[in-house]
């Protein structure tokens, strides 16, 4: 109980102390103007973090391995200090010592558990946050890798869940987090795909239907299972140990080109979400590898651990369907209609406003490969911000419970297609796609769809001659009003105004407020001189109350 209590307090604190240091830095010293202070330490405080993390995640492992590893794979997003600080969580978890495994493997499959194979290697060939693997020979099928949970895991999962459910709480007393997202029905889907993936029982039935869904695509492998010789915490599976998808050099030393990696790793996701509707939920680099050509095939993509899985319902996938063919024709219409099939806009979004900024985002970064983005000049990127410094202020989005595992997983995808191809497009590998999607969009749609299209658009024809008449009538009568309409940024300026008077008055009456107690200090009066500067003080914490 003392372990289990000690180690909910470690997280808890660790989140509780960078919660107020990003309070302090990046909100408090921003209103008192003092922001440039907090942007210029940004990168040494969060690269502090990224360290301070790495090491209680090695330290404790569980969850926090988990939560690790997605963050290192956001290259795309998060900057290459912090990446590569977490990169180190794909390989070094400590191993667990071989006894409190044996003891595992004796409970799981018996004492007699060293006769069903030929071989077996005691020293671990990895060592993951919920389990570690082993290589052994089976009499007749040659090699395989012996994958067994960690003594104690459901435990550990457990007290890291539960300490994330009292973050989450902080999180929602949070305005701009509570609108946009159900923090707790977030971490109840997490928590229910966490506890499946410690079900190797469900994982051997996963990798089967991978295996028979890839089966006829000779640009994957799949590793074969053996169901037979596991148990619902020991999984036995066929050994296809080869080059990590994150070791380029040994990619590029077998003669495999890293964009058709990167390529390939996309097109098969699209397939998987598309096609399938059942996808790899798990694409971190410790469970991808590239399988060197041989004498009868090509390099191949290696998928292991379908611990953790997706389903795409009907609804969502026409959602993404709409999405993808809205980005690859640079349509911001359709990409509204796609967010709001899966409830991702909040009640009242200003719809026009998004589409005018989803339009200007086409406009100017379009086309534009990951590096190209990551260059974009911050001349630019202020410019884009003050001109839609309204939504990024409002942000109109929220998180949908039922896209958590997959956008999680587009989000891991982004960052590794990145890393192994820093050109990599993103606009133009899903443009293909997207003209196929629409190619069948177009001759799926009957004639009776036309004839009802033809007989719209004519309809709208028809009517707009008295339009025009009902228009200059208007005109000559002198009745013809026109409304000017405050754009986002004028209405702004003007809702900001009031606030701006009351933190002018505010900050005059706190600097007035000490200076009359530093007179009265410097005169001989000590008590109301430290009164004064006390006033101050809760002055100015009124204020910054209020805001």
């Amino acid at each position: 109980m003392f372990l289990t209590n000690a180690r909910y307090r470690r997280i808890v604190l660790f989140f509780a102390g960078i919660t107020l240091n990003i309070i302090f830095w990046d909100l408090i010293l921003r209103r008192l103007g003092l922001g440039w202070l907090g942007e210029r330490s940004q990168p040494g405080r969060y690269l502090r973090f990224a360290q301070a993390y790495r090491r209680l995640a090695v330290e404790l492992g569980g969850v926090l391995i988990k939560v690790g590893q997605f963050l290192s794979s956001r290259v795309d997003v998060l900057p290459e200090y912090i990446t590569a600080e977490l990169s180190g969580l794909q390989d070094e978890v400590p191993a667990a010592p071989f006894a409190g495994v044996e003891a595992r493997l004796t409970a799981e499959l018996g004492a007699g558990w060293r006769e069903r194979f030929a071989s077996f290697d005691e020293a671990p060939l990895a060592a993951a946050s919920l389990g570690q693997t082993y290589r052994a020979t089976l009499s007749g099928d040659g090699p395989v890798v012996v994958k067994v949970q960690r003594p104690g895991i459901d435990a550990i999962v457990e007290i890291d869940l539960a300490a994330l459910v009292t973050v989450s709480k902080w999180l929602k007393r949070y305005d701009p987090i509570r609108k946009r997202a159900d923090i707790e029905a977030l971490l109840r889907e997490f928590a229910t795909v966490l506890r499946q993936e410690l079900d190797y029982v469900a994982e051997a039935a996963n990798a089967a239907r991978f295996a028979s869904l890839f089966a006829d695509d000779p640009g994957v492998t799949i590793p074969r299972v053996y169901p037979e010789l596991g148990t619902e915490r020991v999984l036995v599976l066929e050994d296809v140990g080869f080059v990590k998808i994150t070791d380029y050099a040994q990619i590029e030393a077998l003669g495999v080109d890293r964009a058709a990696v990167a390529e390939r790793l996309f097109k098969t996701y699209l397939t998987q979400i598309f096609e399938h509707r059942f996808f790899h939920a798990d694409p971190h680099p410790g469970n991808l590898f590239v399988q060197p050509a041989d004498a009868e095939h090509g390099w191949r993509l290696v998928f292991i651990d379908f611990g953790m899985v997706g389903e795409v319902t009907p609804a969502i996938r026409q959602a993404i369907r709409e999405a993808v063919i809205a980005v690859g024709t640079r349509d911001p219409s359709r990409l509204i209609r796609s967010f709001q099939a899966v409830d991702a806009l909040l009640p009242g979004a200003d719809l026009d406003r998004i589409a005018a900024a989803q339009q200007a985002v086409f406009d100017r970064y379009w086309g534009r490969s990951m590096s190209e983005l990551r260059a974009v000049d911050r001349r630019e990127v202020r410019e884009f911000m003050s001109q839609f410094r309204d939504l990024l202020f409002e942000l109109p989005f929220q998180v949908p419970e039922n896209l958590i595992y997959l956008g999680r997983t587009v989000a891991i995808l982004s960052g590794m297609c990145t890393g192994l191809d820093p050109n990599f497009n993103l606009f133009v590998a899903i443009t293909p796609f997207a003209e196929q999607l629409l190619a069948e969009e177009t001759q799926g749609r009957n004639l009776e769809y036309w004839i009802n299209e033809i007989v719209d658009q004519l309809r709208k024809l028809a009517a707009l001659p008295a339009r025009v008449d009902n228009v200059l009538g208007k005109f000559e009568r002198g009745d013809l009003a026109v409304t000017v309409k405050y754009g986002p940024e004028q209405r702004a300026t003007q809702q900001a105004l009031p606030a701006a008077v009351g933190r002018l008055a505010n900050s005059l009456v706190v600097i007035a407020l000490l200076a009359a107690g530093t007179v009265l200090y410097l005169n001989g009066q000590p008590t109301l001189g430290i009164a004064g500067w006390a006033l101050a003080a809760g002055v100015w914490l009124f204020g910054v109350a209020r805001r």
